[in-house]
């Protein structure tokens, strides 16, 4: 019997990814990588939410391995088999770093582990909710026989792009009669590369001969000419006073720069009744803008509009434009220059024939432009960025013919040549859509960075007042050169691997699965109307490539009906949008489950939002829960969870109860058939007999203490999921958010219960530290809570725990204690005190600070012998989780840190120890 109904009789091997994983690693990379550019592949073209490519690289990775627990014929032993994860953990520290992708022997490692716990077989891994393509391209990176699919056409042709074209034309040289002249190879798809870039430029050479007159040159004040980089303009509404009724500039802001050596802004000046615009700086100040929230201001009369007057005018196709400001490129610099009546005029044009006039959605998630009266996709643009999208439209199909021709030429066939110049075709298309971010009327113009802010900085299309037309032919931002060349950089880049990657527009609630391994990152909720947002780079594509790809592109706007997210603007209110979400997510994942490969397990990512979480257990979320509910409903059992975070930077993050993941990362696998039922007292005694020996692994991976609740909630609904059902005592069914809450509580409580492995005055010291953190209690209350746990105050001021004076007591800050401090020679050492000391060495305090002294120092506390090391990290555990309840946000920070930096430190003291003990010059004083 296959896995698709049940579990077979024979032990499916656990893999790597439902034991442990090196979180602080892949959390690390996966932050960092938000500030690569060059080259990578997010740039190629926008997509929302996209997950980084360390996690999907790290997270495939661990799906496929076997965890060495699975394997006793190789590691028989406990030690054996956490030596083995531990290598297996620095094979993924080295594979995480950007720079690791393109390290051929750091893959080819990585490949071989794959193979060698797959039999040298590894099934092929689709993503049904492809996207942006991350996970296919991680899969296809890692020498995986890669699959994509996606309802939506606009991530079809991104996949296609990213997976599916580059290993077909692996090696080639590239057919363009100007490209860059080699003696060497092309490898990988650089050849395609440099034909897209070539043709590109073609394209905007050819462009600027047909509509460069439109974009004029900046006059400056010696007679010299500069490249203008773009054009400010105001929208503006007729002024409902009777006796005024001038045009009202909207403006939002008049700074234009705030640069400190070198401000400027936009004064408006008032003439005959009418608003005329020049620039001041670099004294003095800006006005305040005309329009915020409630409405408008007329700066010839002084009214105020509503802003149901500006609505209606907009509605009503009575609003205008007005330009505010030239920017010209200077030395170095921004220069800021008043409208001139050439500029203007260069900007009349009329509105060219073929825009895409397809209907904006009357409602949809994070759209604000239709109650102004913006009902098209071409209401988005100005008449000239229309001209110039449309002209750039029509020019990648006579770039592909130009291409076809040349690669005739170059010896291929004729039909090879023409499936080469689609693909020479895909790439120009995808640039000239990526432009269309910056080429709209919602772009805004950066104040403290002095340039354009693009239209999708949020996943939104809101109302822009004043807004930014950037030329195309600026060679900055926008102009289509920078978006071919970006496209190049990729192209150098990509994987072009043996296998070749498959990309096919899909339901995933339909498609087959055929026994593939599922990786997918499906959409959240309600975070983002990805179809609604993407129709705005598909009219574009669908002008440029229809002809290319007709079986993806035949609907006039992306599909929306079977969209995976609960929209109330689409499904008429809150409860059918959720009611759709949950329906289409247990059949999707019931039909995953019936073709899904039996022999792994399934990984699904969930992206959390903030607002998201519970006021009282910060774990529990409408969409969270529906998600998990929706699985286990579908047939699965959650056997991990792993967040990954990519906001923060290093080790320093924000702490609290809604500092959660970024994502959360789900493993798992079908329920068994014969699964029984049980009641809340049996689900109770299954937690607390279960989940401390697992949070005692996961604290052993040096999993961080601000990842601990999110990551316990995987082997804690893994007993819940693995029921058929939970009653509650009237005979109900558990709902998931009981459960979820279930598991905080036993948390907690086998936190506190591992104070039982430290000594007394460590125990104090943490009841002390509940009660006032670094604050003064009285002596009395310290003398009773001494003899409580049978120490002295006294002996806690002489175990350096402890200060008091004037009848006060109170816990020594680390950053306080001596620099000279030595575990070997003091008399009465504790797990607190070698806590605090290692954080003030890691906290930067004092001199020979650092990882490699704080090493040094757990060498010696090594030595002396009286504990086991790693109730340190216990300690941190349980600190951290005192501080995230009491919200003691920069405490949490600092045992967050000593916990995350475990496994540093070990490898410190060990290298330490080699070196032999180091003593420092003073003794030990208070």
């Amino acid at each position: 019997m296959s896995g698709a109904t049940e579990e077979t009789a024979t032990e499916r091997r656990t893999k790597l990814i439902e034991v442990s994983l090196p979180l602080e690693a892949i959390n690390r990379e996966s932050a960092r990588e938000k500030s690569i550019r060059h080259g990578h592949p997010s740039t190629l073209h926008l997509w929302w939410a996209r997950r980084p490519l360390a996690a999907a690289r790290a997270m495939l990775f661990a799906q496929l391995v076997d965890d060495p627990s699975a394997r006793p014929d190789l590691y028989p032993s406990e030690e054996e088999q956490k030596a083995a994860r531990q290598e297996l953990f620095d094979l993924i520290e080295e594979m995480v770093p950007w720079e690791a992708t393109r390290d051929e022997r750091i893959m080819r490692k990585v490949r071989e582990k794959i193979a060698e716990s797959n039999g040298g077989s590894v099934p092929p891994v689709l993503d049904p909710f492809a996207g942006g393509g991350t996970i296919p391209l991680e899969a296809h990176r890692l020498g995986l026989e890669a699959h994509a699919s996606d309802l939506n056409p606009v991530p079809v042709i991104i996949n296609k792009a990213l997976i599916e074209i580059p290993p077909r034309w692996a090696g080639r040289k590239p057919v363009s009669p100007n490209a860059e002249l080699r003696t060497d190879d092309w490898p990988g798809a650089s050849g395609l590369a440099e034909d897209v870039r070539q043709y590109g430029q073609w394209m905007r050479e050819q462009a600027h001969a047909r509509i460069g007159a439109h974009y004029p040159t900046a006059k400056l004040e010696d007679g010299s000419k500069a490249t203008v980089i773009a054009w400010l303009w105001a929208r503006t509404v007729a002024c409902p006073n009777p006796a005024c009724g001038v045009e009202m500039p909207l403006v939002r802001s008049f700074w234009l720069s705030k640069k400190r050596d070198r401000p400027a802004y936009v004064v408006p000046e008032i003439a005959d009744g009418k608003v005329t615009f020049t620039i001041g700086g670099p004294k003095g100040q800006p006005r305040e803008g005309t329009v915020d929230g409630k409405g408008a201001e007329c700066l010839v009369c002084g009214d105020r509009a509503p802003l149901k007057y500006v609505r209606d005018e907009g509605v009503a196709k009575r609003m205008g434009t007005v330009m505010m400001a030239v920017v010209a490129e200077g030395k170095r610099q921004r220069l800021y220059l008043p409208p001139t009546s050439e500029h203007v005029e260069a900007a009349n044009v009329l509105q060219p024939v073929d825009v895409p006039e397809s209907e904006l959605p009357e409602q949809a998630l994070g759209f604000r432009v239709q109650g102004y009266g913006m009902r098209k996709h071409a209401d988005l643009f100005t008449n000239r960025q229309l001209l110039a999208l449309t002209t750039f439209s029509d020019l990648v199909a006579e770039a592909r013919e130009k291409a076809e021709r040349d690669a005739g030429n170059a010896n291929m066939c004729e039909a090879e040549a023409a499936e080469y110049a689609k693909a020479v075709a895909l790439y120009l298309g995808l640039a000239f859509s990526r432009t269309a971010d910056l080429n709209n009327s919602i772009v805004t113009w950066s104040n403290s960075r002095d340039q354009a802010r693009n239209l999708f900085a949020r996943q939104a299309i809101p109302m822009a007042w004043d807004f930014v037309e950037v030329s195309p032919f600026a060679n900055a931002a926008g102009d289509l050169q920078v978006s071919v060349a970006t496209a190049g950089r990729v192209l150098d880049v990509l994987p072009t691997t043996d296998v070749p990657g498959h990309v096919a527009q899909a339901d995933a609630t339909t498609r087959t699965y055929d026994k593939h391994v599922i990786n997918t990152d499906p959409p959240y909720y309600d975070n983002i109307g990805y179809a609604d947002l993407s129709d705005f780079f598909y009219v574009w594509l669908r002008r440029s490539l229809g002809g290319i790809y007709p079986e993806v592109m035949s609907t006039i706007l992306t599909p929306k009906e079977l969209e995976l997210i609960a929209s109330s603007y689409r499904h008429g209110n809150r409860e059918k949008a959720e009611d759709h979400f949950e329906r289409g997510f247990v059949k999707t994942f019931t039909h995953m489950r019936a073709g899904h490969h039996a022999d792994y397990p399934l990984v699904v990512y969930y992206a959390f939002k903030q607002s998201e979480t519970d006021d009282e257990s910060g774990i529990a979320s409408t969409g969270w829960e529906t998600m998990l509910n929706g699985l286990i409903q579908a047939g699965w059992t959650v056997t991990a969870t792993w967040p990954v975070r990519t906001e923060r930077t290093g080790r320093s993050i924000s702490i609290g109860t809604n500092a959660l993941a970024s994502s959360v990362v789900l493993a798992c696998r079908p329920r068994h058939i014969t699964a029984s039922t049980t009641d809340r007292r049996g689900f109770l005694r299954a937690l607390r007999s279960e989940l401390p020996d697992k949070l005692r692994k996961l604290q052993e991976g040096n999993l961080a203490p601000v990842d601990l609740p999110q990551s316990a909630i995987g082997p804690g609904i893994a007993v819940f999921s693995r029921y058929a059902k939970v009653t509650e005592p009237d005979g109900s069914a558990m709902r998931v958010r009981t459960a979820l809450g279930l598991i905080n509580d036993v948390l907690a409580d086998v936190l506190n219960e591992q104070e039982g492995e430290f000594d007394q005055g460590t125990r104090w010291a943490i009841r002390w530290f509940e009660q006032f953190q670094w604050g003064k209690g009285t002596f009395g209350e310290a003398e009773t809570l001494a003899k409580a746990y049978n120490v002295s105050v006294k002996g806690l001021q002489d175990a350096h725990i402890t200060r008091s004076g004037d009848s006060k007591v109170w816990l020594v800050v680390p950053g306080e204690l001596p620099e000279s401090y030595d575990p070997e020679t003091d008399t009465r050492i504790s797990v607190w005190e070698a806590a605090m000391h290692l954080s003030r060495l890691l906290e930067g305090k004092g001199s020979g600070s650092g990882l490699g002294p704080a090493g040094e120092l757990l060498a010696g506390i090594r030595r002396r012998g009286e504990f086991d090391e790693d109730t340190i990290r216990d300690l941190a555990h349980l600190l951290y989780s005192i501080c995230d309840r009491r919200r003691w946000s920069e405490s949490g920070q600092r045992f967050n840190n000593l916990a995350s930096a475990w496994s540093d430190l070990q490898t410190e003291a060990r290298t330490a120890e080699k070196r032999g003990p180091s003593k420092p010059t003073h003794q030990p004083l208070f």
